[in-house]
């Protein structure tokens, strides 16, 4: 609209150059009409044309009246009017332009998601848009202009704000420059916001250009992260991570003020149990009874942490010096004493120890992972004695976890390479010498360390689950050299083979023995499972079930080491037991100790009360071997009678003793 008026003045403004007598009236006439109606039109149509279509209007006006009294003599009076309101005209096309552009301006700044706001050198705001307002809590944008920019935040000063505008002016700064803070609003709430300054320059003036993003969300992200990253999501405590660094930041002011601290290393004996019979969720349930029962017995400054699986750590900090083992000792003891009550899981009562293992700055380290590992060798010494045992970390310990991984390593297909093998012990008839049972015991000649000894791979097997495998192997293997014996004078022995609480949790262990016995063609009384007392201890519930079956199959039950545990009794009335084994600890003493000898009198005189079977293991002299015959001891087992023996020995020895036998007690 505004170019064709302009062209319609350019030429009615012509033709009064070149005809001014005859073109005067007629032109400001049509001239008036024109302009007056374009003027009325602008009025209607937005407000920024107001004042240009209110000028046209007046002009339109003056040339109607003056198209009506003109006279030449008041030509050049027409033309300074018409004059003035055409330079009135342009100022308001101009400002209509302008206000035009600067509105275009305010909608896409107000159209941007993040706030946007130019504030001066001294700290004034120039512009910004309604989602700054919205962000700062202001009411609408124009309530921000003339503000100072600490009249917007609490707590923001001026000089702070001088600051931050200083960065602007400083040499080699990468824009824009990206800062991260939680600003305190006038309303109390907390807004956390990436700020994004550039600078601006306008009219040879430096302005800064802010952006603030509202971060709330990726902020919920990031404390979810750091969450996840340090929180365990099952117990809502520490995990491992943030014990690592805990444990170091206290580790370093026990240092600097010549202090103390104690690393806990917790173990829930029998975890796996819990989540294999009853499921991952009771074991999460338990897991977290646990950790609130052991956070309730800590002072505020100590931390707990779950490292993984059933293991927690506790740090107790800030110690006097010389305090560190005995303080340590002591919560470990009410550790041990607090997980000794039960737990109640889903509705089911359940008996869950736990072993402790404790290391202390700086006896036993001065880092955080040989704190830890510390602890950890000290906790797996504790599980070797007896379950809900504590240890304190010493350096033979050290050695002695080395030569573990060693054994660890060298474990690793050693059935595969075929370096494990059975030897084979004669157990006699203490009345007539005749050889009716063997003991099968595993041997391992290892390609890497030589002969290794039960007492060092067996361990090491039963820590790292290998002791299924193994127990297997063995299981398999005697009950195939016994298929190899039918038909000779071992044809009807009975062969016993020692078994592992990890192999009674097994699930396929009673079909395992079910399997050997049938391929091999054996009658289920020609085997025998041996068990310790620790074995009944981990698990009495499983275990009586796990026998039972056993029973039911037809194989025999024999109680090794009888005598050395401290509740052996309890026991011969929880377990249907077939056999005794009198601990060689008592058996070596009975020529010479009154007390070992009315020890093992008892045990035999109760074993027969009982209907049980009794073996005496270790018998090394004829004398021992008298004593216990007299006694009533049904069997005898021992270096007196024979060493352990491969298969085709055990063979020869047993057609000797046959034959003995039949001399001395002929037909």
């Amino acid at each position: 609209m505004l170019p064709g008026i302009l062209a319609i003045s350019g030429v009615f403004y012509l033709l009064w150059r070149t005809n001014q007598q005859w073109l005067v009236p007629g032109s400001a006439t049509a001239l008036g009409v024109v302009m007056f109606w374009v003027g009325s039109r602008l009025v209607s149509v937005h407000n920024r044309y107001r004042l240009l279509g209110l000028t046209l209007i007046l002009r339109g006006g003056f040339n109607l009246l003056s198209a009506a009294s003109l006279s030449p003599e008041m030509y050049g009076v027409w033309f300074v009017g018409t004059s003035i309101l055409k330079v009135l005209s342009m100022l308001g096309l101009i400002y209509a332009v302008q206000d035009e552009i600067q509105q275009r301006y305010v909608r896409t700044i107000d159209s941007l998601s993040h706030g946007f706001l130019i504030r001066d050198r001294r700290g004034y705001i120039h512009v910004a848009n309604e989602r700054c307002a919205k962000l700062l809590g202001f009411n609408n944008a124009q309530e921000l202009i003339g503000l100072h920019s600490s009249d917007l935040l609490p707590g923001l000063t001026r000089q702070m704000s001088d600051q931050y505008f200083e960065r602007f002016e400083a040499e080699g700064v990468q824009y824009p420059i990206s800062d991260t803070a939680i600003l305190n609003l006038r309303n109390g709430n907390r807004l956390p916001v990436e700020l994004l300054g550039s600078p601006y320059i306008e009219r040879g003036r430096l302005y800064c250009l802010v952006q603030l993003l509202d971060i709330s969300e990726r902020k919920k992200k990031d404390d979810l992260l750091y969450q996840a990253a340090r929180i365990d999501p099952v117990t809502g405590f520490s995990n491992r991570h943030a014990l690592s660094v805990r444990l170091t930041q206290e580790i370093a002011k026990a240092a600097s003020k010549g202090r103390e601290c104690a690393v806990l290393f917790i173990d829930l004996d029998k975890f796996k149990r819990v989540n294999d019979s009853f499921g991952h969720t009771a074991g999460d349930e338990l897991l977290r009874t646990a950790a609130n029962r052991l956070h309730n017995l800590l002072r505020p400054d100590d931390v707990l942490a779950r490292f993984g699986g059933d293991e927690f750590i506790i740090i107790i900090p800030d110690l006097a010096p010389a305090s560190a083992e005995w303080m340590a000792a002591g919560c470990a003891n009410e550790i041990i004493a607090a997980m000794a009550k039960g737990f109640e899981v889903s509705y089911h009562a359940l008996s869950v120890t736990a072993s402790v293992g404790i290391a202390c700055y700086p006896q036993h380290g001065h880092d955080s992972d040989t704190l830890i590992r510390n602890a950890d060798i000290a906790m797996y010494e504790a599980k070797k004695v007896g379950r809900g045992e504590q240890r304190m970390f010493h350096d033979t310990m050290n050695a002695l976890a080395k030569d573990g991984l060693v054994i660890d390593g060298a474990l690793r297909g050693a059935i595969e390479a075929h370096e494990f093998y059975l030897v084979y012990q004669a157990i006699t008839n203490a009345h007539s010498g005749k050889l009716t049972k063997v003991e099968a015991l595993l041997r391992w000649n290892s390609s890497l360390l030589g002969p290794v000894s039960p007492d060092r791979f067996i361990p090491v097997a039963e820590d790292s689950g290998m002791i299924i495998e193994l127990g297997t192997w063995v299981l398999e293997q005697a009950c195939r050299q016994m298929g190899a014996w039918k038909k000779s004078v071992l044809d009807d022995v009975t062969i016993s083979i020692n078994v592992s609480a990890w192999q009674l949790a097994d699930p396929q262990f009673v079909t395992l023995v079910s399997q050997a016995l049938i391929h091999n063609g054996l009658s289920p009384h020609q085997l025998e499972l041996e068990l310790t007392e620790r074995v009944l201890i981990e698990d009495a519930v499983n275990v009586q079930t796990v026998l039972a079956q056993l029973r039911a199959l037809g194989v025999g039950i024999s109680l090794d080491d009888f005598g050395t545990g401290y509740s052996s009794l309890s026991y011969l009335t929880q377990f249907h037991l077939n056999t005794l084994k009198i601990d060689r600890a008592f058996v070596m003493d009975i020529e010479h100790s009154e007390r070992s000898n009315s020890l093992v009198h008892a045990i035999i005189a109760m074993g027969h009360s009982l209907g049980l079977q009794l073996v005496a293991e270790g018998v090394e002299t004829e004398g021992q071997a008298a004593i216990l015959e007299k006694m009533g001891c049904h069997y005898l087992q021992g270096y007196h009678i024979s060493r352990p023996i491969p298969p085709d020995e055990l063979l020869r020895f047993a057609d000797q003793r046959a034959s003995a036998a039949q001399a001395a007690y002929p037909i």
